[in-house]
């Protein structure tokens, strides 16, 4: 029996955001995190708020990107639920509204069987500013995790879906089991199950 967990990964899977610790080396981590806080509260646009916060990083290095998402802090229990979840029959997956630079390093380290996120556009090794991808839209992990069901055989009654903020609410309305880990009000309200300590292997007590 095919089952299917998608996990967000800032402030899920990785503890922070992976756009603040970019912003650091510029000195815009305050300007930066303050947009964050008012996208995942469901107070701003994601896509607008997503491009105001990259065009913020225009200048930054690409390989300065590179050395600060592959040290990431990944949250206490990560390996475990990834682990845990893969010996229950899980196919996992991480959606992120973030970016490839870090989710693709970190989701091999901890064995993730696929990461879906965005581009950060550099030229001549320097960030432009500019951003594209699949997950650049609100509704953008709705849309894909309801491909990746139909693609392995899931219906949502086999689906587990973990995220923190308004941006996971487009995938929360597909799964029947909806855990807001660490979470936004706003999305607490949609979810099955809430897990207020920084410990993902709280969720293995779930499934």
């Amino acid at each position: 029996m095919s089952k299917l967990a998608v996990f967000d990964f800032d402030s899920t899977l990785m503890d922070g955001e992976t756009i603040d610790f970019l912003a650091v080396p510029l000195g815009l981590e305050e300007q930066v995190a303050s947009i964050t806080e008012r996208a995942m509260a469901g107070e701003l646009d994601f896509y607008k708020s997503l491009r105001a916060r990259v065009a913020l990083l225009e200048g930054l290095e690409e390989k300065k990107v590179n050395d600060i998402c592959a040290n990431l802090p990944m949250m206490p229990g990560a390996a475990e639920v990834v682990a845990g979840l893969k010996e229950r029959g899980y196919t996992v997956v991480c959606f992120s509204g973030g970016f490839r630079n870090a989710t693709k390093p970190a989701c091999e380290k901890l064995g993730i069987n696929a990461d879906f996120s965005n581009f950060l556009h550099a030229e001549n090794g320097v960030l432009t500013g500019q951003v594209g991808g699949e997950m650049m839209y609100s509704a953008a992990k709705g849309d894909m995790i309801v491909r990746m069901q139909r693609l392995l055989g899931v219906g949502r009654q086999d689906t587990l879906v973990v995220g923190d903020g308004a941006n996971d609410l487009s995938m929360f309305a597909h799964a029947d089991t909806r855990v807001a880990f660490c979470a936004k009000p706003i999305l607490k309200e949609a979810a099955t199950h809430c897990v207020d300590v920084k410990d993902l292997r709280e969720i293995l007590k779930i499934v």
